[in-house]
């Protein structure tokens, strides 16, 4: 809820009610703030005539008054402690004037000796300096901090809160420099010292520069860490939608979703994103990643080429069905180098061709003349230390420069993006980072520009103590969010597997431009690439691709042909080694004689089981469930769908993911036990 600033809650507080009229009215409502130290006096004053009724014979009230003076005055000074040095003494000052002459009123009578002359002087003096210290408190020119003086304890001396924004979790104060005296700089030096006053961790004060004026900034400050809980993956945010839609990857720390932009949009002015990863060992960052990369593999006008030659597919593993091409050996990723090389300079000229300054969801659709369209793609080197390692620090400065217009995003993936890792000319083509924890402040300025780190990121505070902690600064997000943390998504392997099988049928396929660019750059390394198969199935994929056949497109494969010819004539020359050898047999000659018989099993009556594709085997998953819930069972396990599924060549992580898409989907709902699921019936759901 925003709050007025000192001077405006004054003014309110003095504001004549509505409808009122009338100058006594008016006067009695703006001298109401200046009563109660009159008040606290005239009862003093009126208190003190009973009391010297029934105690001015008794030695016993005496000393209990005498104590009690002492004992408040005490204990005035004792709660001040907390406030401000001025304040506390004028208090404790109050209360030992004020109780002493009340003591003294109730033994001996208030009409006696100077006590009247003392009533009638030191009163309305006493409630005088309080009015004064109240009226001084105003500042017409800006308010002095809140605090009671924490700014200048830090060294911001001087500094006035303008005004402020108090939510759940969550202060957000307005601040005025002294011009001349104070720069942001000085408050952004400042931070771990207003974390150190506050009482907070580092990361939970931040400070956002005013780009209007070098004499304000804005103070956020964040009390309670909100992300120590992991989130689950909460599912697809666009399922089937485009790659154009925000891709949404983890919650910041007041509960607002963090969202990455791949495209760029020429209507919002922003370029395509080209991301550096960057986290060490524990960080969370492959998860987060796969996070990032199974949200991208739920829109439909999307290709997703995906390297990783350190891990082969330990880490990109459950996604590689939907992968189109996935390069998990050194060879086969410098080939998808390559292959980046010649595809950008192809895509541009299409892209150029039908009038289209850069990718927009359109051009995956099919084209006026009949065309097909061509997908946004996303090329996703995980491990690229590895990779720049055994090839160049500077091999993905050329691709960065050049992809941004071509409908392509680049992500570089590496724990520590140092100079001898990575040159500074890719660092700073990649102009996009997430940043899970690092080892030391070093390491964050390798990602992390000093705006950023000034603002009050910390990666190097969490290190490998808090995984999926980030920070993500990216193209379409606003600048206020650059420091602030997040937390990724946590995404379990069942999840993983239910995106690959749920939109397999809406996931775009690769497109002849990119396809014969990149047939021809790299050959057989693409054409025949693995094809991973689907979750609970042997047989792997049919390779559907507009490079599969060069006469397809029209292009001509010799270049390829002769490149491999080597192996090919390998194969035939022992091919025709094996043709010699069946040319010297005599078919004439007599067989030898039998020294050994073998007993054959009779073959089984059991008819062969039935292998039913991926979309067949769903539907009986579905039909299974129905049977479950005309039986009125109400606790199923996956064990009970595999005891039908076994026929249809079904291993059980495929029936995992397809119980964790009936959950998803409201058919299934947990129960406390692990591996039991309670049926959700449709009276249920609705």
């Amino acid at each position: 809820m925003s709050q007025s600033n000192p001077e405006q809650m004054y003014e309110d507080q003095l504001r004549a009610a509505q409808g009122g009229s009338g100058v006594v009215e008016y006067l009695l409502h703006r001298a109401k703030p200046h009563l109660p130290p009159w008040l606290a006096g005239i009862g003093t004053g009126l208190a003190s005539l009973p009391a010297h009724y029934y105690w001015h014979n008794s030695a016993a009230a005496t000393a209990g008054l005498t104590l009690a003076s002492v004992a408040l005055t005490g204990t005035t000074w004792w709660a001040g402690k907390s406030t401000t040095a001025q304040r506390r003494l004028h208090s404790a000052i109050t209360v030992a004037v004020s109780s002493t002459w009340f003591t003294a009123a109730a033994i001996a009578g208030p009409d006696a000796g100077p006590l009247p002359s003392l009533y009638f002087m030191g009163a309305p003096a006493l409630a005088l300096t309080w009015n004064i210290r109240q009226i001084l408190r105003r500042n017409p020119e800006g308010s002095t901090s809140a605090d009671g003086g924490i700014l200048e304890k830090v060294g911001l001396a001087k500094t006035q809160v303008t005004s402020f924004t108090v939510a759940p979790n969550k202060a957000t104060f307005d601040l005025q420099l002294p011009r001349g005296e104070l720069t942001q700089d000085d408050v952004s030096k400042a931070l771990p010292l207003l974390a150190s006053a506050m009482d907070v961790s580092k990361n939970a004060v931040r400070v956002t520069h005013d780009p209007d004026s070098a004499s304000r900034v804005q103070l956020t400050v964040v009390p309670h860490d909100l992300l120590k809980n992991t989130v689950p993956c909460p599912g697809p945010s666009h399922p089937g939608g485009s790659i154009a839609d925000p891709v949404h990857v983890g919650i910041y720390e007041d509960g607002t979703e963090a969202v990455m932009y791949f495209p760029g949009d020429p209507d919002a002015g922003r370029n395509a994103m080209l991301l550096l990863i960057m986290g060490m060992t524990g960080s969370g960052k492959s998860e987060g990643g796969m996070t990032a990369l199974a949200e991208v593999l739920t829109r439909r006008d999307v290709v997703v080429w995906a390297s990783d030659p350190s891990k082969a597919d330990q880490t990109l593993g459950p996604l590689l069905p939907a992968i189109d091409w996935a390069a998990l050996d050194m060879t086969s990723t410098k080939a998808m180098i390559e292959a980046l090389k010649a595809a950008v300079p192809a895509r541009t000229r299409w892209l150029a061709k039908y009038g289209y300054k850069q990718w927009v969801p359109a051009c995956a659709e099919t084209q006026a003349d009949g065309s097909p369209g061509m997908p946004y793609l996303v090329a996703w080197f995980e491990e690229a230390a590895k990779t720049i390692r055994e090839t160049d620090d500077d091999v993905f400065t050329g691709i960065a420069q050049e992809v941004r217009s071509a409908g392509v995003s680049l992500v570089v993936s590496m724990q520590r993006a140092s100079g001898n890792q990575v040159s500074t000319d890719t660092r700073a083509s990649l102009g996009s980072s997430w940043v899970y924890g690092v080892r030391n402040d070093r390491d964050a300025q390798f990602a992390l520009d000093d705006d950023v780190l000034d603002a009050g990121a910390a990666p190097h505070t969490w290190k490998d103590k808090k995984p999926g902690y980030c920070y993500l600064v990216a193209n379409g997000i606003p600048e206020t969010f650059w420091a602030t943390p997040a937390r990724s998504y946590l995404t379990a392997r069942e999840y993983l597997d239910w995106v690959v099988l749920t939109f397999a049928d809406i996931r775009a396929q690769g497109d002849p431009v990119t396809a014969n660019a990149t047939a021809k750059a790299v050959g057989r390394l693409y054409t025949k690439r693995t094809r991973y198969p689907m979750p609970g199935t042997t047989q792997p994929q049919p390779l559907e691709d507009a490079a599969m056949t060069g006469q397809q497109h029209g292009y001509d494969d010799q270049e390829d042909h002769d490149r491999y010819d080597d192996s090919d004539q390998d194969e035939r020359d022992t091919d025709d080694e094996y043709d010699d050898d069946q040319d010297d047999i005599d078919p004439e000659q007599e067989l030898p004689p039998v020294t050994r018989v073998l007993q054959l099993t009779e073959r089984s009556a059991e008819k062969p089981k039935v292998q039913l594709s991926p979309s067949q085997a769903r539907q009986a998953m579905e039909e299974i469930l129905d049977e479950f819930e005309a039986e009125d069972r109400d606790i199923v396990r996956p064990a009970d769908f595999m005891e039908h599924c076994d026929r249809h060549g079904r291993s059980r992580s495929w029936v995992s993911s397809q119980v964790a898409a009936f959950i998803v989907a409201g058919r299934l709902a947990e129960t406390g036990e692990t591996g039991v699921y309670r049926i959700v019936r449709d009276d249920e759901a609705a």
